[in-house]
């Protein structure tokens, strides 16, 4: 957090007076009825977001004693400075209050504007436990503010209670559907595999670090495998032990079968047995099947192990 606003403003001319949290800005954990009701949206604007004045300030003060406390400071006479208000007010109203927006309008509560020294508007202020801890100015990005407010919270969790009682009461924010990977999606369930692998190539030509694409492909390439090899493709492979297509071809299956401790041990074999074409062969296909579950699998963490062994 910047020093620049730690410590550096006294709000007690404005916070002598401060009350008890009024509707709209009785942040969760202050007492134990008031967090539910907090989370019902007023109107059409969120309970989170309240118009502060010089009156009220000392709310806005008694409420960061729980959460962080966003103060907007803006002016009325300049449409820039109401700019940021959206993204702020969309932001605030999904953090289901971790953190409360205060919007103050200078022009008509200059004493705020005179207390925190602002010279632009918007100005944005962090206030926490009564003292300003950081800010912004000027009209910036949504996923600047959103980063920066991740940020303060990631300070504050363990100073301010209400913070992580309100996290707790909020289910996380549903992310925006990728609409190519809907597509792809589509694809994969009228079964056209090579359709879907088709378009998540799209998707990480475009991105190469798009990491559900990446996992979305294996998993197609994977189902399009299985949709050609044959029933006994198990009993095949153990009766030929050195064909190494058809060693790939048993693993997928058990694989599918729910045994991939097996497919493991196959293709670890397989390494330890052949050279060069067929060793890489065996060894990029294994990498492949590790491909289809979590890095902390312990499963594939004993396998890379193992094949870490076969190949050195």
């Amino acid at each position: 957090m910047s020093a620049a606003f730690a410590g550096a403003v006294d709000l007690s001319a404005l916070k002598a007076r401060a009350t008890a949290p009024g509707p709209g800005l009785t942040p969760p954990g202050a007492g134990p009825e008031q967090g539910a009701a907090a989370a019902e949206p007023v109107g059409e604007r969120s309970s989170f977001v309240v118009e502060v004045t010089e009156e009220t300030f000392g709310e806005v003060v008694q409420a960061s004693t729980q959460v962080l406390v966003v103060i907007e400071l803006w002016a009325s006479r300049s449409d820039r400075a109401a700019q940021l208000s959206p993204a702020l007010e969309q932001l605030a109203a999904a953090a289901g209050g971790s953190w409360l927006l205060a919007r103050a309008d200078i022009d008509t509560n200059p004493r705020i504007a005179q207390a925190f020294g602002v010279q632009t508007v918007p100005t944005v202020i962090a206030v926490a436990a009564g003292q300003p801890v950081d800010g912004l100015t000027g009209v910036v990005p949504e996923p600047q503010a959103r980063q920066w407010i991740t940020g303060l919270l990631d300070a504050l969790r363990d100073r301010l209670p209400g913070i992580k009682v309100a996290e707790a009461a909020t289910p996380p924010e549903a992310l925006p559907e990728d609409p190519r990977l809907t597509a792809a999606e589509a694809l994969l369930d009228e079964g056209d595999f090579d359709g879907a692998a088709d378009a998540y190539r799209a998707i990480l030509a475009q991105e190469p670090a798009h990491a559900d694409a990446a996992a979305a492909l294996n998993q197609t390439l994977f189902m399009g495998r299985l949709a050609g090899h044959p029933e006994d493709g198990i009993a095949t492979a153990d009766a030929a032990p050195d064909d190494v297509t058809l060693q790939t071809v048993a693993a997928d299956l058990e694989v599918a079968q729910g045994d991939p401790a097996a497919a493991f041990d196959r293709l670890i074999a397989t390494v330890r047995r052949t050279a060069g074409d067929e060793r890489t062969a065996a060894r990029e296909h294994l990498v492949l099947l590790f491909g289809l579950f979590p890095t902390d699998d312990q499963r594939v963490v004993a396998a890379r192990r193992a094949l870490a062994a076969a190949l050195f």
